[in-house]
């Protein structure tokens, strides 16, 4: 077969098993691709391999395939995050009204974290006007949702102490990580400044990854370890409706 033909071929094929990867709406596992695409093992491994080289597809924990990071890029678009942010605005809203408190929606950026929209706590004593600013993701109930779902790497080495209650290394940070995914929301007091609380959940897309997180902060003064879980209980309750409005099937959530 002539080299124009061959590398057509590999196209093709490397173009349907992105599509399939992407469209299917949970992460695809090798042993489903090679069998819907009727594939060699090997030939499939190959394209997989080229596909993760480019960020067009990436592993979960399971080792199954879901869409790559350059999708993530592309949706943190600002034409994008002008739609997400209008289409969470009745959920940040609902969830204002239910808490009282200052209410973030955030989505990673390089490293760290940004504020996208805002809906201010009804209190005097209340947050900062957060969007537009990036702020460090392993100090914030907001980083460590998208930690702890595989939206952020995990850094390496050393954690900047912001204060003396922050995470300063992996290992500590891990071990908040665990205790995030078992409950479904992360909790920071005290580690971004002293005085401030946040609780965060996750919002998911139509593939089950995390695409961004929602948060209620204020004072420590109201927010704090006796008020946290019912924090944590109205974010998870009403971001499934909003992950359902972007596509999200409840039984294809991905860790």
């Amino acid at each position: 077969m002539p080299t124009q033909q061959l590398g057509s071929q590999a196209v093709d094929r490397a173009s349907a098993l992105l599509a399939l990867v992407v469209e299917s709406g949970a992460p695809r596992t090798f042993t489903s691709l090679v069998a819907e695409l009727g594939l060699a093992k090997s030939t499939t491994s190959r394209l997989l391999q080229a596909l993760e080289r480019s960020r067009l597809v990436q592993r979960d924990q399971s080792g199954a395939f879901r869409p790559g990071a350059l999708f993530s890029i592309y949706a943190a678009r600002p034409s994008a995050l002008h739609d997400l942010v209008e289409l969470a605005r009745p959920t940040l809203n609902r969830i204002g009204e239910l808490t009282e408190e200052t209410v973030n929606l955030s989505v990673p950026r390089g490293r760290e974290v940004v504020q996208i929209a805002q809906i201010d706590s009804r209190y005097l004593l209340g947050s900062t006007n957060w969007v537009g600013v990036d702020v460090p993701a392993h100090c914030t109930a907001l980083g460590k949702v998208l930690y702890a779902f595989g939206s952020l790497s995990l850094p390496p080495g050393q954690l900047e102490r912001r204060t003396p209650h922050s995470p300063v290394d992996r290992a500590q940070l891990e071990h908040m990580l665990v205790e995030v995914r078992r409950r479904g929301w992360a909790v920071s007091l005290d580690e971004l400044e002293v005085g401030l609380g946040a609780v965060a959940a996750p919002v998911r897309g139509v593939d089950g990854a995390v695409i961004a997180a929602v948060s209620v902060s204020g004072p420590t003064t109201r927010i704090n370890d006796q008020g946290i879980t019912r924090l944590g209980d109205v974010l998870v309750n009403e971001l499934r409706g909003l992950s359902a409005q972007l596509g999200h099937n409840m039984g294809k959530e991905t860790a």
